[in-house]
This record gives C-alpha cells, structure tokens and sequence, in this order.
C-alpha cells in the first residue's frame, strides 16, 4: 500500500470528520431508516430510499478515511529540513511576474487542497512546478488557466 501524505493538520481534520461521521452522521441515518420503514410500504418510500443511499454514501466515506488515515505519512512542515527547498508541507510566497501580485501557498496532500484556503495540492501544476526550488528562483506554471511565471520570493516551514 503506498502512503498518503498528509500535514499534521489535514489529518486532523480527516480524524474529526471520521469521528463525526461515526457518532453523530450514521447514528443519524440509522433513526431516518426507521422512522421511513415505519410508515409502512418500502417498495414506494421515497423518504427509505433516499435514507438508504445516504447510508451508503456514509458507509463509503468512513472506509474512506480510515484507508486514508492508515495508509497516512503525517508530516509537520515546522519538523522539515529542506534547506530552504520547496518540499511538501512548505509555504511559499510567490510573485506574479506579469501583474506583481503576490499570493502566498501551502503545498498539501491532495485531499486537504482548498484554493480558497490558499492549500494546494501536492499533483496540482503549481506545485509540480515549484517543488525543489527556492527563494529567487522563478517557475512557469502551465495551468488550465493559462501559463503564468511566478518568482518565489520566501520559502516557510510553519
């Protein structure tokens, strides 16, 4: 099984989204399926079918997570020695060399992205372009928005 990497805090959030899941989510679930079973005929319930398939999609998710979790290479950022490289789990200050607007991310595993967070992932095109570079260096980014040339003006292990 090949490991999964994931920052410290992204398995955080997976652990609490598995615990909620579990005690709150599929508890929930179990008492729709009974009280739509209640009500009698189950072959025209809509209420029972869509009880249902929302115990599967739960069910599914919790095996998810618990591959994730088990198959998890945690790493802190603030524990990594890269000598100023881009590595996983580093948060890069990056400069767009057309518009000189700067934007600041977080390489992550791929399911803890959320570019609305400014957490992108590890396979996403920006980060392929940036890992193993360093402050100073520049790196063209072929993204489906278009190429972009970005200077890498600080590297940060937090």
């Amino acid at each position: 099984m090949a490991t999964i990497p994931l920052t410290r805090r992204g398995a955080e959030k997976l652990k609490e989204e598995l615990h909620r899941l579990k005690t709150v989510e599929r508890h929930a679930v179990i008492q729709a399926i009974a009280e739509a079973r209640a009500q009698g005929d189950l072959s025209e319930n809509a209420e029972y079918e869509a009880a249902k398939d929302k115990q599967a999609f739960i069910e599914g998710r919790i095996l998810h997570i618990d591959g994730q979790l088990a198959a998890a290479q945690i790493i802190n950022p603030a524990d990594v020695d890269a000598g100023g490289r881009i590595v996983f789990g580093s948060t890069v200050v990056l400069e767009e060399e057309e518009t000189g607007q700067e934007v600041t991310y977080q390489i992550v595993g791929d399911d803890e992205a959320d570019i609305k967070q400014n957490l992108v992932s590890i396979s996403s095109p920006i980060a392929r372009a940036l890992i193993g570079k360093e402050a100073g260096d520049t790196a063209d980014v072929h993204a489906p928005g278009g190429a972009k040339r970005y200077e890498i003006v600080e590297v940060k292990y937090i």
